[in-house]
């Protein structure tokens, strides 16, 4: 990158270059004037500084005409190719002007990738199939130090996020609930963090964001519970649940459509719990059309999921 930057620094401009064709194509620096309506010593001016820039001699007179010298007809030898590659600048960035396209790199975390952005990018690709779309996955941590540093567009995390040179943009409130195997939980249509003491606990990674959410939820029981084991994943702590190790706090999004679960029971916590997840981007970020394209994307699904989280939360029976 910091050769071609160089070079380009260093390239005659493009207004350079057309003078000098049209004086060439003329036969005169006056006709050529004409054409560009400069002032002849314009024209002569231009050509003096495109002969600097080349460190040669470009142009000499003939008799009456302008013609090109050695260097000169070597120059224009060039020109087509040049032609040839404004003509492909034009048309990639035309692309971009004319529709949508581009590629937008999205960093998050396994529950949202799992059953929130498969919607988001279906939706994306039917509708500008010119956007190429990354997704990574990461703890909150990891994936806004990454949009920090520019290797990522935006990250869809957990809140809070507390970085002078980031914006964070609410999405949606996902609900958390407690998820156990089938008796475990004990009847009763919601579950206190006094109820949940003494049962064994299965918790998130302390680096996941959501961990701190249900922590401090838990500190209401009294002494913050210590976990009977630690996992990086909602998913792995859904099959710990399962085969009944103990209970875990989960996001509802997991619990809900393919994140259901016949092995496993629901129950709403009270006081309600919920954890706020965000769109966040470089406040210095050019918002694209491509990268805009998949930010109202996101909103539009979250706004949807919040309104459809009027399920019932009821205990599934027994299997």
């Amino acid at each position: 990158m910091q050769g071609i930057s160089e070079t380009l620094a260093n390239a005659p401009s493009l207004v350079l270059l057309r003078s000098f064709c049209l004086v060439v194509q003329e036969g005169s620096f006056s006709q050529a004037a004409a054409l560009l309506q400069l002032s002849q010593p314009a024209v002569s001016l231009q050509l003096r500084q495109l002969e600097r820039q080349l460190g040669t001699r470009l142009i000499e007179r003939v008799g009456r005409r302008a013609v090109p010298t050695a260097a000169g007809q070597a120059l224009l030898a060039q020109l087509p190719a040049v032609a040839l590659a404004l003509e492909g600048l034009e048309q990639a960035l035309g692309s971009h002007a004319r529709g949508v396209s581009g590629q937008v790199r999205i960093g998050t975390g396994l529950t949202v990738c799992l059953y929130l952005l498969p919607a988001v990018l279906r939706q994306v690709r039917a509708r500008y199939p010119g956007i190429d779309i990354v997704v990574v996955t990461g703890n909150t941590e990891e994936c806004v130090r990454r949009v920090e540093d520019n290797s990522l567009d935006l990250a869809l995390v957990t809140l809070p996020v507390n970085r002078r040179a980031l914006l964070a943009t609410p999405v949606l409130r996902d609900e958390l609930v407690a998820v156990a195997r089938a008796g475990l939980l004990g009847a009763g249509a919601s579950a206190t963090a006094a109820q949940l003491r003494p049962l064994p606990l299965l918790a998130l990674q302390k680096s996941a964001s959501t961990r701190g959410v249900v922590d401090a939820w838990l500190r209401r029981g009294g002494e913050l519970p210590r976990p009977q084991m630690e996992l990086d994943s909602v998913e792995a702590l859904k099959e710990m649940a399962a085969i009944g190790l103990g209970y875990a706090v989960l996001p509802r999004m997991a619990m809900q459509g393919r994140g259901a679960r016949d092995d496993l029971e629901l129950r709403p916590l009270a006081p309600r719990l919920e954890r706020s997840l965000a769109m966040v981007l470089r406040k210095d970020k050019p918002l694209g059309r491509a990268l805009s394209v998949v930010c109202q994307s996101i909103q539009a699904h979250g706004q949807a999921w919040e309104q459809d989280q009027d399920l019932d939360l009821k205990p599934r029976p027994a299997p």
